[in-house]
């Protein structure tokens, strides 16, 4: 009854008081830290080591997602601008097509501009319509609890937009977004007290809940009438020759220069991010390490045992790195300090947990080719015990050591 009573207090100081500054300052209070350091911070005391805050942090994470957000606009633009050609159309004939008609823009899937543009006019709707719907239950869930709004969510929201198709229904993004928001997140006490990965938990819903808008020939590039298998499925089929037979080499794999979900289709720039991460010590260099580690070993073994009805058995690791979402998955999303491992050991248990795992749903699942998704969110499961027990063995040989 508290917090009720002390959330109805804020609504109506924000939408009763006089005169409109009065209730943007009340508003004020309950964003202001999304943009500014808030007052109550610690003046200065011996524990202090580091002037980086939450705040620095996300900005960091941003920062480093931003090489595959400019990837998502041009790879999603090049894509729908090529079928286009091939189609022997000029323009979708939807609003978009009608802006880049009236910009002078054009589809010229050659010209690094229109791809942008086309691109852009996919992404951003999806990333705008993420940040209402998210931050909506952000804001909701800080009033009522009478807590500060921090950073979190703009990380949660980027990535999230980052892993969906360019076809997704805007009414999707606001469910998909709302679902890992509130079940991922908020119901477990917000920032820092989730144990899933929110975005992923977003997407792992629409995906289980739409299927047909998150799955298939259909979903990759958003022009009508036009199909194509991203190179997962290919593989799936026909193993890496069936790759190479589509046109698709190892180079524009790693470049990005296929179909697939908006922003992780290109592994260089995946990369960069993570190179970004590790010097800045944002992420754990540990649980990348072991993420690699896990596919490059259970990969090799696979390779060994061979098969003769399942072409993925002989699919090699560096193929594995740069299709699908693993160096995506491996870069932002098991490295969620929050959802991950938190034991330096047990960082790299969980790296190789979520390694391995992704190899063997790709390998010896046959209805679902991607699997860094499902791997991350079984790593997240399993991530408080896995310090349980790294913590637990640390302690026996303190115990033994002290008692010789």
């Amino acid at each position: 009854m508290g917090a009720f009573r002390n959330y109805m207090d804020r609504i109506e100081r924000l939408f009763s008081r006089g005169g409109p500054l009065e209730r943007f300052s009340a508003l004020y209070e309950v964003v202001d830290t999304f943009i500014y350091t808030p007052a109550d911070v610690t003046g200065g005391a011996p524990h202090i080591r580091d002037g980086i805050d939450l705040k620095r942090l996300m900005i960091i994470v941003v920062f480093a997602a931003t090489p595959c957000f400019l990837m998502a606009m041009y790879m999603v633009g090049h894509e729908a601008n090529a079928a286009l050609a091939s189609l022997g159309l000029q323009s979708d004939g939807s609003w978009r097509g009608t802006i880049l008609t009236r910009l002078d823009i054009g589809c010229d899937p050659g010209n690094l501009w229109a791809c942008m543009w086309h691109g852009a006019l996919y992404v951003l709707p999806v990333y705008i319509v993420t940040l209402i719907a998210g931050g909506f239950w952000e804001v909701l869930f800080a009033l009522v609890r009478n807590h500060e709004i921090n950073e979190g969510f703009f990380v949660t929201s980027m990535l999230y937009t980052l892993t969906l198709p360019a076809t997704i229904p805007l009414w999707q993004v606001a469910i998909g977004i709302s679902f890992g928001v509130v079940i991922g997140k908020e119901v477990f006490g917000g920032t820092g007290k989730n144990f899933l990965n929110p975005a992923l938990v977003g997407r792992a819903f629409l995906f289980f809940a739409y299927p047909s808008h998150m799955s298939g020939n259909a979903v990759w590039v958003p022009v009508d009438g036009f199909s194509g298998a991203t190179a997962l499925y290919l593989a799936k089929e026909g193993g890496v020759s069936a790759i190479l037979n589509a046109g698709i080499t190892w180079t524009d794999a790693f470049l990005g220069n296929l179909m697939g979900s908006m922003g992780e289709t290109s592994a260089l720039a995946c990369l960069i991010g993570a190179a970004i991460l590790i010097f800045t010590r944002v992420a754990s260099w540990r649980i990348m390490a072991g993420v690699m580690l896990g596919m490059v070993g259970t990969s090799l073994l696979f390779n060994t045992i061979g098969s003769q009805t399942n072409a993925m058995f002989a699919m090699p690791w560096y193929w594995h790195l740069v299709l699908g979402g693993y160096a995506f998955g491996m870069v932002f999303m098991a490295t969620d300090p929050v959802s991950a491992a938190m034991t330096d050991v047990g960082r790299w248990i969980y790296g190789a947990v979520i390694g391995v795992m992704v190899t063997l749903i790709r390998v010896l699942n046959p209805g679902f080719p991607e699997g860094m998704m499902l791997a991350i969110l079984f790593g997240n499961v399993f991530a408080p015990l896995i310090d349980w027990f790294v913590i637990q063995t640390n302690i026996r040989r303190r115990m033994r050591r002290h008692a010789s």
